[in-house]
This record gives structure tokens, sequence and C-alpha cells, in this order.
């Protein structure tokens, strides 16, 4: 038992290296950084230790900015997408109606298409599309959503593996509770509303993390549909650390601002993660 724990404790440290590695750099100026490569100081915070480089970032690129958008686009992404997978989620795993197998199975099947074969198509569908603006008191229609908030948002609100896992775990709710909740006079949205979301935490919070990850790493779509520096999320503002001379003490410390806000997210929402994990593999 004590040699597992060892080889556990052992395992985590290996992952955490490169994490450990990236925070101290972050504070240390580029040369000692290449000069504490071949010693156990790269992941020790020794030497001229400073908060430069993260001054620095701010000094080089709109990093607040970036913050800004990112953690718009990722927590409307994640409100809309609870909401939005978890009702077709509930409509295929408690309704009856013909037909909700081969749909799921349609969804489910979506999962193998890699996104980067339907990018371009989606480009030019985005590009159609009308959208109202707010001028003072008036609303115009405009054409095409590229270099927009809503076009790094909406495209990814539905997701077939969150409608998964949704799914499956509402599958663990018993059924009887929508049948006692008909008999109170509940419609259907009411039992969505008061019964199987309020018992389905540990699902949201899965679905929420899974979420924010891909809206917080996005690079290629803002890369293709976004000009305008204003709306340009963290992960293309790592582009501007290559330009003219690259600062790897800032680099590292660009990163781990982009990189700190995931692991406290995971952090936060462990148990329910491993929870919602567990039990959405325990039917199906």
């Amino acid at each position: 038992m004590l040699a597992l724990q060892a080889a556990r404790i052992a395992l985590a440290l290996f992952f955490a290296f490169p994490i450990v590695f990236m925070l101290v750099s972050s504070l240390k100026p580029d040369q000692q950084i290449f000069g504490d490569l071949d010693s156990i100081k790269a992941f020790l915070p020794v030497g001229h230790v400073s908060l430069d480089n993260y001054t620095g970032v701010f000094d080089r690129v709109p990093a607040a900015r970036f913050l800004f958008n990112s953690i718009g686009i990722s927590a409307v992404t994640v409100v809309l997408g609870i909401f939005v997978n978890s009702l077709a989620a509930f409509a295929l795993s408690r309704m009856r109606w013909r037909g909700k197998k081969i749909v799921l199975s349609a969804v489910i099947a979506t999962l193998i298409v890699p996104f980067e074969t339907f990018a371009l198509p989606l480009v030019w569908w985005v590009n159609q599309l009308p959208w109202l603006e707010v001028n003072g008191f008036h609303l115009t229609l405009t054409e095409g959503w590229l270099d927009t908030y809503q076009v790094q948002v909406l495209p990814f609100v539905a997701n077939a593996f969150s409608i998964f896992l949704f799914h499956q775990y509402f599958q663990s709710i018993p059924k009887e509770l929508d049948e006692a909740a008909v008999i109170d006079g509940a419609n259907w949205f009411g039992i969505y509303r008061r019964i199987v979301m309020p018992l389905s935490g540990p699902a949201i919070a899965t679905v929420a993390i899974l979420t924010f990850l891909p809206a917080w790493n996005s690079y290629l779509w803002p890369l293709m549909v976004v000009q305008s520096e204003d709306l340009r999320p963290v992960m293309v503002g790592i582009q501007y650390f290559f330009q003219l001379n690259p600062s790897w003490g800032e680099i590292m410390a660009y990163s781990s601002m982009i990189t700190v806000p995931v692991l406290a997210l995971f952090v936060a929402f462990q148990r329910a993660f491993v929870s919602s994990i567990a039990s959405s593999g325990v039917k199906g």
C-alpha cells in the first residue's frame, strides 16, 4: 500500500514538472532560464526572481482585453451549452417519442467528425447569417457574423458529447419521480427544472469543465473569423510574443496567466467531475 501511494505521488510530480517549470520560469529573466536548464534550479524560484515578466506582458500585448474576451466568451458558451444540451438530453432520455434512438445515434456519430473537416464550410455559413445590431435606439439587420463575439460562441453551444453525458446521467435518475411530478400537475419543463436538473449537479459541473476548456483554448477558429484585435481571445494573443524578438520569460508569464484559470476551475469541480464520469458509465 505504501509503495502504491509513493508511485502515485511520483506520477503526480512527473506530470506537474512542466507546470512548475512554466510558473518558475515566468519569474526569471531569459538568461537565467537558459542558464538553469541543466540543473534542478530550473524548477526552483532561485536567483533573480521578480514579476517583471508579468508587467512586460501587459506592455507588449493587450493582455487584459484578451483575458476579458476569453472569460466572456467561455462563460456565455458554458451557460448556453448547459441549457441547450441538457434540454436535448432530457428530451432523448425522459420523454417518449418515436425515433429518439435514431436521433441519439446520429448525435453520437457526429463525434467522429473532426472540426477541421467542416471549419471552412462553417466560415461560409456564418458569413451568410443575419444579425440584429443595436445602434442607439435603432435596430439594423446586418449580414455576416465574421469579426464578432457571437461567431465565437453560437457555433459551439450544441455539443454531442455534452448531450451524451447528460443523457447517460439522466438515465440514472429514477423515472418514478417524473410520474409523481405529473400527478402533482407538473409539465415536462417543470420536471426538467425542478427535478432532473437539481439532481444533476455532477453532470452540470462536468459539462461546464468540458465546455469551458475548448472555449478557453480556442485558437484556430478565432484566427479564421476574427480580424479586430479588440475581439481576440487569449490563445490568439500568444502569437504576438513570437514576432520580432521572442522573450521566453514573458511567454512563460503569459502562459501561466492563461493556464491558472483552467487549473482553478478543475480543482474547484474535481469531485463532481469524477462523480459524473463514474455515474455516466453505469448505464448505456
